[in-house]
């Protein structure tokens, strides 16, 4: 029978126990991890949020406590109140309290516990299904614990460090308008209004540059979002961001601001020094030296131009890919230069995987031999020519796609970071952290048959690049900047629209009428006919930092009760049908659909 705490009160939590306390009464409380029962010693051993610290049972035990001691198993919740002693030559150094323990006087079973579906132990190998299930208990294990104390620590870092740079914590409203641009919204219907309905922000950002024009000048807010997108390993349907804007401001400001913010969160969190500024690179630099616009710079494995090299050479492939405006480009996977037809066969497939009609190879094997998919169609000068320009020795693998840019940046940038990955070439414990700055402002939807924001549409073009918007849209580049780090997006802002004639033609370039612009976005379009400031900000991933920080290779390891990849949650088991009560008041009915 459960018993209660009443007359006892925790003095200490399980590690803040140490040598210094050998000699005091104690009352501790938590889960058993483990009973080890030697006859006349028994042993529990005791874990709280802090750690494990160990119980003894002895002959000069009571009957009764030692008794009760031996009816204890795993994940029993229990208080016990003791004198520290000391374990001697018996000392635990795999414990941080391995050389003391609790010769206990009082014991309590304050909750018994069924056999638990996997044991709580540290990185388990259970099934994520099983842990998802029963988060509650995958929540106990200390790797889960050490990621939300972690996540918990990040955050008021965070806090701290905005407050003393003069930004206010401000909530922005969750029950907004939807808005269909971009990914899809999570809709909710209203009650009061039948047949309207609200949607969940997928960021803050109308609401964000509102309180710009409110003049509040500088805002934060670690804010909950919402998108009904198809899930990977880092994305959720709800997800957390740390959220900022910055009246009067240009790149540099909230460049210098964020970078302030990283290195002062990584070392209050982790202890870890990061050195500013922290490099930058241009989209059109990153795209062309790494295949993305969030590169892994831990490695080399650089692209390399061949387009000029291999004008007029003669081979189809090479040569109709550029009569269409396409490029020629090639990394040199540097010491693959002895693997296998098989592995080259699994390399060109996983390059058609991201879009290559083929991926073009030339191995040069540590002996000196060389095996090539294209050699033969080339004269002895150009392939010279290329190894030259690929750095290509003994040893090397040069992988080569020739297509539409878009698709080369692709297949490129998936094979380096492939080969890196078989080279062995990535290292978790390193952190290297890069600026992608002007990005294009437009991008071509070719389904759609127009431009369609590469950002969002109150995205700033850069001052030398407004007059093209006329002339050559395309060729705009944005106030924007994203923040990765070891190839994930940490964040990502820009510069807002402040001007209406530059607004008026960004919606025009994006083929909204005026009525649309208005039916869309009119509190924020008449908001700013009251006097707008410059303004701009970013958004970080709080779960993608604290993934990348508990080097974890997914992103429901660092959120306390994440979804799976349906959007479902297995131990809520939502979403769920409801009553037809409810349907009825929200004016809804159900349309069943045949599968």
């Amino acid at each position: 029978m459960s018993e209660s705490m009443q007359g006892l009160k925790r003095t200490h939590h399980c590690t803040a126990l140490s040598s210094a306390n050998v000699g005091e009464e104690v009352i501790v409380t938590g889960w058993v991890q483990r009973r080890r029962n030697l006859g006349q010693l028994l042993f529990i051993t005791l874990r709280d949020i802090t750690g494990l610290l160990q119980l003894s049972f002895s002959e000069n035990t009571e009957k009764e406590i030692f008794e009760k001691a031996e009816k204890l198993r795993s994940e029993y919740v229990i208080a016990a109140r003791g004198v520290v002693v000391s374990r001697g030559e018996d000392a635990n150094k795999s414990m941080k309290t391995g050389d003391i323990e609790i010769d206990v006087k009082e014991l309590r079973i304050l909750s018994e516990a069924e056999t638990t579906p996997f044991e709580i132990v540290e990185n388990s190998d259970v099934r994520e299904e099983l842990r998802l299930k029963y988060r509650y208990l995958d929540l106990r294990r200390p790797d889960m614990q050490n990621n939300l104390i972690l996540r918990s620590k990040v955050a008021q870092s965070v806090r701290r460090f905005l407050e003393t740079e003069g930004f206010l914590e401000i909530e922005t409203p969750i029950l907004i308008k939807s808005s269909p641009e971009g990914a899809r919204d999570y809709i909710v219907p209203s009650r009061v209004h039948p047949g309207s309905f609200y949607g969940l922000p997928q960021s803050p950002q109308i609401f964000k540059q509102l309180l710009m024009v409110s003049g509040y000048d500088r805002y934060f807010q670690i804010a909950k979002c919402f998108r009904d997108e198809d899930l990977r390993a880092d994305r959720q349907p709800e997800f957390t961001q740390i959220d900022m804007e910055m009246s009067f401001v240009d790149v540099e400001d909230v460049i210098g601001i964020n970078e302030r913010l990283i290195q002062k969160v990584f070392k209050e969190a982790m202890d870890m020094d990061i050195t500013l500024p922290i490099t930058r690179l241009t989209y059109q630099e990153a795209m062309n030296r790494y295949g993305s616009d969030k590169p892994d710079i831990r490695f080399g494995l650089e692209l390399k131009e061949l387009s000029d090299l291999v004008e007029g050479c003669g081979f189809a492939v090479f040569e109709n890919a550029l009569k269409e405006g396409g490029a020629v480009r090639a990394i040199n996977a540097k010491g693959m230069g002895d693997i296998g037809r098989k592995q080259i066969d699994s390399l060109v497939a996983y390059g058609k995987d991201f879009g290559a009609k083929g991926v073009a190879w030339h191995q040069i094997k540590a002996d000196g031999e060389e095996k090539s998919s294209f050699a033969k169609f080339l004269g002895e000068e150009t392939l010279t020519q290329i190894k030259e320009r690929m750095g290509a020795e003994t040893d090397d693998l040069i992988l080569v796609v020739a297509d539409k840019p878009s698709v080369v940046y692709a297949a490129l940038g998936a094979l380096r970071l492939e080969a890196a990955r078989r080279l062995e070439l990535i290292s978790k414990d390193e952190f290297k952290f890069v600026w992608v700055t002007d990005f294009p402002l437009l991008e071509f939807d070719e389904e759609a048959n127009r431009y369609v924001a590469m950002h969002h549409p109150f995205t700033m073009p850069k001052d030398e690049d407004i007059p093209l918007m006329e002339t050559d849209p395309g060729k705009v580049r944005a106030k924007a900047y994203d923040l990765c780090l070891n190839g994930c997006e940490l964040g990502g802002g820009s510069i807002r629209i402040y001007q209406k004639e530059v607004q008026e033609k960004m919606f025009e370039l994006l083929g909204f009428s005026e009525e649309a612009a208005y039916s869309q976005f009119g509190y924020l379009l008449n908001a700013f006919k009251y006097g707008v400031p410059p303004h701009g900000g970013l958004a970080f991933g709080l779960d993608r930092i604290i993934m990348l920080m508990c080097q974890s290779d997914s992103i429901r390891d660092v959120i306390a009760f994440p979804k799976v990849k349906d959007a479902s949650c297995l131990m809520t088991e939502a979403p769920g049908p409801v009553e037809d009560k409810q349907l009825e008041e929200l004016a809804l009915s159900i349309t069943k659909v045949e599968e």
